[in-house]
């Protein structure tokens, strides 16, 4: 995994904040930060919320080392940066657990506040969200039975293909070697059960997920050669734009002081 880049702040407005609510959802996690609003950021005072006071992520929980389960608790890269940043805003913070090709849906439609999800920045997801600077860079990795004939990418070719269902890796595959190859899933664990299976000859996933699943089952490797590198950024309806400064703003500062990088490294090892 890349280390980050730096990213300048830029000064937000000063202004008291009014959170406007717009709706209601169902939470698999909630967390009150419990922190005094004189600590948070400035913010701009027309952003709305899915819940009012609270920041409301929506995610798919099956992503490790970027969100995923312990034993009830959705944690992981993805859920201790969004807190953050909720503690930031002097905001509450709560996780949505739903299918990543939800995501876009509750964003935009008001259902969720921000989507995060080890989410890459496409032309396509940009016609219905917008997205805030990058934070972390994914590397979309190869996984293959020991003894596979596939050794690099370019063996796709004539493949049958898995992915997870609505990912980057599914979007690339599909543009690369079409419908036929494709096996899709709407869990990475899914897909790889498939594989050790003999169902499917290979998974394209990202690679922290992917080095936690060949650890989990014995016969399988990761290639050598990555399949696309990609940066991550977190999905804002195109009508909350106030709201997206906002995360933008309090997310550079993370960035800025070191924060976003510690919580990386704390799930992500130097190979």
């Amino acid at each position: 995994m890349k280390k980050l880049s730096i990213a300048m702040l830029s000064m937000l407005l000063a202004g008291s904040m009014l959170l406007t609510g717009c709706g209601g959802g169902n939470d698999a996690q909630t967390t009150d930060n419990g922190q005094d609003e004189s600590n948070a950021a400035e913010t701009s005072t027309d952003y709305k919320l899915a819940v009012d006071g609270t920041l409301t992520m929506a995610t798919n929980a099956f992503f490790e080392p970027y969100e995923y389960y312990e034993g009830e608790e959705i944690v992981g890269i993805d859920a201790e940066v969004g807190k953050a940043i909720a503690d930031k805003l002097g905001l509450d913070f709560t996780i949505s657990d739903m299918e990543f090709d939800s995501i876009i849906t509750a964003v935009s439609s008001g259902k969720a506040d921000m989507g995060m999800a080890g989410m890459t920045v496409t032309p396509d997801r940009e016609k219905n969200v917008d997205f805030s600077r990058t934070y972390a860079t994914g590397v979309q990795s190869i996984i293959v039975p020991e003894g596979s004939d596939i050794t690099s990418p370019d063996d796709l070719a004539g493949k049958k293909i898995g992915v997870q269902q609505g990912t980057t890796g599914d979007l690339y595959c599909t543009d690369d070697f079409g419908e036929e190859a494709m096996s899709r899933y709407s869990k990475g664990t899914d897909a790889i059960m498939a594989l050790t299976q003999g169902k499917i000859d290979c998974v394209v996933i990202d690679n922290a997920p992917a080095k936690k699943y060949v650890e989990a089952n014995e016969g399988l490797k990761i290639l050598d050669t990555a399949y696309a590198e990609e940066d991550y950024a977190i999905a804002f309806a195109k009508d909350n734009t106030a709201l997206k400064d906002a995360v933008d703003a309090a997310l550079g500062e993370l960035i800025e002081d070191g924060t976003v990088q510690s919580i990386i490294d704390k799930y992500i090892t130097a190979d």
